[in-house]
């Protein structure tokens, strides 16, 4: 794992200095997954592609774009472009973890893969522990994760269920954000925010015990940790219309729900599930039917990335 920084300002400098990385007598194959590592120069490159610098591609135009719409942005924008154009294609294969991040790479560079879906690491699957009376939503807390989405929607709940909400900041204001929210809708009651990591111990009594998962992300890249883990809980996944990636597994009325992203939805899709725990369950077993359907497996990856 090569540390980098995340801005898209300081992508050109990092894609020069792993370009100038020789690595083609370092190994028989060299395996690139995150950006900027499709830079390095192999004679036998493939990839494993994950996601594009987001916010010079599918985020450019959303709310979640990060780099400013100017003249330098633009000209940013255009030159890792062409980089891109010219490092993807000397790859001898090239997957992708998603159907929607295979069809990103189609629509801006051009370039055909094939979608070898990541299972989970070892010792991150659950055991259901019956169907209780809180939503679980782990993951990082950021503006694109819109966890905010899923406090505001327990302003507007009738039934008793609750919202334990798991996960580390990107910055300290986006627990900030969700603090004040909670606040100001007077959710104290009802809705737990552990702004931190929680261990793999707590998390997996969490999935446990929980009624449903929810995982609302904007435009996600892949199924997400989240919905693998929920189903192998066996517990359904509440997410949204434009989630992205999670809709390659969740299936609404079928082994979760799938609503807009709109708090009053996401309320009433929370209530059918607490006032209908037989149902919950009868989705969450679907869910774990589902992997099975998939056969996603470190076996199938490895057997993939090294044929």
């Amino acid at each position: 794992m090569l540390p980098v920084a995340p801005e898209a300002s300081a992508l050109p400098e990092r894609l020069l200095s792993l370009r100038l990385i020789d690595v083609s007598a370092a190994g028989d194959l060299l395996i690139a997954i995150r950006p900027p590592a499709h830079a390095l120069r192999h004679p036998r490159k493939v990839l494993w592609f994950i996601h594009h610098q987001r916010d010079l591609y599918d985020l450019w135009g959303t709310p979640y774009q990060n780099v400013p719409d100017d003249s330098q942005g633009v000209v940013l924008r255009e030159a890792i472009r062409r980089a891109d154009d010219m490092y993807l294609r000397e790859a001898r294969r090239v997957y992708t973890n998603s159907e929607v991040v295979r069809e990103r790479l189609w629509r801006f560079n051009r370039v055909s893969a094939e979608v070898l879906r990541p299972p989970l690491p070892e010792g991150r699957t659950s055991e259901s522990n019956g169907y209780g009376d809180y939503i679980f939503a782990p993951s990082r807390l950021s503006a694109i994760k819109r966890q905010a989405l899923l406090v505001e929607a327990m302003a507007h709940v009738r039934s008793p269920v609750r919202l334990v909400v798991a996960g580390p900041p990107d910055e300290p204001m986006q627990l900030e954000r969700l603090q004040r929210l909670v606040a100001e809708r007077d959710l104290g009651a009802r809705v737990e925010l552990l702004g931190s990591w929680i261990s793999e111990e707590r998390k997996r009594e969490l999935f446990a015990g929980a009624l449903a998962c929810a995982y609302v992300p904007y435009d996600e890249d892949s199924y997400g940790y989240v919905t693998l883990e929920s189903f192998h809980a066996r517990k359904p996944v509440v997410t949204c219309t434009d989630s992205g990636g999670t809709l390659e597994l969740v299936e609404d009325a079928v082994n979760g729900a799938v609503v807009e992203p709109d708090p009053e939805a996401l309320a009433r899709a929370f209530d059918e599930l607490m006032e209908d725990k037989a149902r919950a369950q009868r989705l969450g077993e679907a869910a774990f039917a589902r992997l099975a359907e998939l056969e996603i497996s470190w076996d199938t990856v490895v057997e993939r990335l090294l044929q």
